[in-house]
């Protein structure tokens, strides 16, 4: 299905739902959200992925003694292979917070560091900061605290009044059908990516702080095996 969307900016936001993402135009940029949470951007072979925090479940049992199950490093990792072999991916965004904290980066088991050394050979693989891990990232590839590409710029943070703005951190989730699920926010100046690791929670898309960064008319687009989107509950 494809269709658009009259912004009240006088933009227009094009969108398609297909049985391999929900495609979207984002300054002049044809961007693809998978059902996982990833964006695709097939024009740079890019994919970009927001919020990992790998480790979480390390953290909350070094911290509070909380025990979560300690297979979301394995989960996540799975994921991120299957949409980078699905796309053919020659370049990888982490936006912020790869980790759930700075020890574990450090922490992180030998499975997973192999893991990522195979994940990134041959490709180009840039890690944003983030508020959970501003330190520098010791697994090689590049470290930026944004990254400036074509029309569009990635961080981990949105900032008011930003054009072309790829952003994560907030976690968003939306309400639909009785139940509440990662979405991606998008309206014609920006697009808020859903968290992409397991155990990251979120942020009901009503928040005040969501409601002052997306315009009127922005979408949240809800993951699932075939994306939706509605207008962003607010």
């Amino acid at each position: 299905m494809r269709a658009q969307i009259g912004l009240a900016t006088g933009a227009v936001l094009r969108f398609e739902r297909s049985m391999n993402g929900y495609r979207f135009t984002l300054a002049g940029a044809e961007l693809v959200l998978r059902p996982s949470g990833a964006l695709w951007w097939p024009a740079e072979r890019l994919v970009c992925v927001s919020d990992l925090h790998l480790g979480r479940s390390e953290r909350y049992a070094r911290n509070a003694g909380a025990l979560l199950p300690p297979y979301e490093v394995r989960d996540s990792l799975a994921r991120l292979e299957a949409d980078i072999e699905a796309t053919a991916a020659q370049r990888v965004v982490c936006l912020g917070d790869s980790f759930d904290d700075a020890a574990a980066a450090r922490g992180l088991d030998v499975e997973a560091r192999g893991w990522l050394t195979r994940l990134k050979a041959g490709r180009d693989w840039v890690w944003i900061e983030g508020n959970h891990d501003p330190g520098p990232v010791e697994l090689g590839g590049t470290h930026l605290a944004e990254l400036r590409l074509g029309p569009l710029t990635f961080r981990h943070i949105a900032e008011a009044g930003a054009k072309g703005e790829v952003s994560g951190h907030y976690h968003p989730k939306v309400r639909l059908a009785g139940r509440t699920r990662p979405c991606l926010l998008v309206d014609a100046a920006r697009a808020i990516l859903p968290a992409y690791g397991t155990f990251t929670g979120g942020l009901a898309t009503g928040a005040e702080v969501l409601a002052r960064l997306m315009a009127e008319d922005a979408l949240a687009v809800a993951l699932g095996p075939v994306p939706r989107a509605l207008p962003m509950p607010r």
